[in-house]
């Protein structure tokens, strides 16, 4: 996978996505032990295309690059590379990338009967709410968080 910025913000960086490639890594479809090893994982036979794997959508999918801390108890750290499709549907519990007044955040939506919630998942933000005076789009809705270890 190339990345290619196409927007640099405060809270997100967005990349655009090229699946012209292919790039086949070896992939171990038993998984990794954590205990004592096999003698036969040695033979890896099996190979993974991540752009097959990640991307469902290649026109409408993005990648953004963390910046915060508002969704770390979610796992989701920055620095982290984010997955984000804009042809899902957004629904309640979602994880979406949302432009809110000016600017994007990363949060998980909850929807009422009669207003929007963007919730961080950190005690230190409080949830916006979102009303008919917002200028709101959801953006898009993350379907993967990579992180480096």
């Amino acid at each position: 996978m190339k990345l290619k910025a196409i927007t640099k913000t405060g809270n997100l960086d967005f990349y655009s996505v090229s699946t012209e490639t292919a790039l086949e890594l070896p992939y171990m479809e038993g998984g990794v032990k954590a205990g004592f090893p096999s003698p036969a994982d040695d033979f890896l036979d099996l190979s993974i295309d991540l752009n097959a794997e990640l991307i469902r959508n290649p026109p409408s999918t993005f990648f953004c690059r963390v910046k915060g801390d508002s969704m770390q108890d979610m796992g989701i750290n920055d620095g982290d590379l984010l997955v984000v499709d804009r042809s899902i549907e957004p629904t309640d519990g979602k994880v979406a990338v949302c432009y809110i007044d000016g600017e994007f955040t990363l949060k998980t939506i909850k929807i009422e009967k009669d207003c929007v919630w963007l919730v961080p998942a950190n005690a230190k933000y409080k949830p916006i709410k979102v009303t008919a005076d917002n200028e709101f789009v959801v953006w898009g809705i993350v379907t993967y968080s990579i992180k480096q270890v």
